[in-house]
């Protein structure tokens, strides 16, 4: 009879310990967790690929994408403004000059992926008219330290190859990409020209807050947002005097005293955003 009990007693603690380990594995996993990805970009059809490091952001409540680059100079800019330490060497934001201006966010009640983006000086944002029909495939791979399966499906004029692990009970990935069951360790469109890769995981305080603190925080539809964004790239000069364009934005820059040295800062800033956008022929988003 003692046998007995000290097999039930034995069996009840290994349950208990099951319990435990479940219990605490959701814990961890519901703890604010950042994703570092390694993305490239063919951005310009005639160079090579532009390669930076992204997060994805996941708490409970929403995920948020967006590049390195930009969470390092946005809070170099707070800095300044914070200290009021405007002589920082301009020269040296040249560093986070990045292909990643965007942000994205993921709401996991509504199911909404809102983009974000600038145009001049004002914030635009849009909720995702359009879904992912994935179809998984039966090809499995270990990509890194998880057991990943493939998928794919077609978006924004590409074909996409997807490989998500069950291992990271997160319904969601890098970019706009979400709705596998498990996260999205490695996405690829099929001639390569854009690819987002998993290579870090870590746990974080809080997400960050893109909140613009200059200019307008605009929303539109999809629409909308890409016939500005085409005025902005025919024009850009014009969204910075008219207040934005067509009534969407903050008032123009001040005027310097040395008006021609301010004319010559705004014709090469005028080039150079023209240059950028001809250089870019070859959006992740086709259509």
């Amino acid at each position: 009879m003692g046998k007995f009990n000290h097999q039930k007693e034995n069996l009840y603690m290994k349950k208990i310990g099951i319990l435990f380990l479940g219990l605490m594995s959701a814990f961890s996993f519901s703890q604010n967790t950042r994703f570092v990805y390694q993305v490239s970009m063919k951005t310009d059809s005639t160079a090579a690929p532009k390669i930076e490091n992204a997060y994805l952001d996941i708490s409970t409540e929403k995920s948020i994408f967006y590049g390195e680059k930009r969470m390092k100079r946005d809070s170099t800019i707070r800095q300044a403004m914070e200290t009021r330490n405007f002589n920082f060497d301009r020269n040296s934001m040249e560093q986070f000059r990045t292909a990643i201006t965007y942000s994205i966010e993921k709401n996991h009640a509504t199911k909404t992926i809102s983009y974000k983006d600038r145009i001049a000086r004002d914030q635009y944002w849009y909720d995702e008219d359009r879904t992912f029909t994935w179809k998984i495939l039966p090809e499995t791979v270990k990509i890194g330290e998880y057991e990943t399966q493939k998928a794919e499906t077609t978006f924004a004029g590409r074909k996409w190859f997807a490989w998500f692990t069950q291992d990271l009970p997160f319904i969601d990935g890098p970019y706009k990409f979400s709705g596998l069951p498990g996260l999205i360790v490695k996405v690829e469109d099929e001639k390569g020209d854009y690819s987002f890769d998993l290579k870090e995981t870590k746990k974080i305080a809080e997400l960050p807050n893109f909140e613009s603190r200059f200019g307008n925080n605009i929303k539109v539809k999809r629409s909308e947002f890409l016939k500005q964004q085409e005025k902005f790239n025919k024009d850009p000069m014009s969204f910075f005097q008219n207040q934005g364009g067509g009534g969407f934005g903050a008032p123009a820059p001040p005027q310097s005293r040395d008006n021609s040295n301010e004319a010559d800062r705004r014709k090469r800033m005028e080039e150079r955003l023209k240059e950028e956008a001809k250089a870019n022929n070859n959006p992740l988003e086709k259509n």
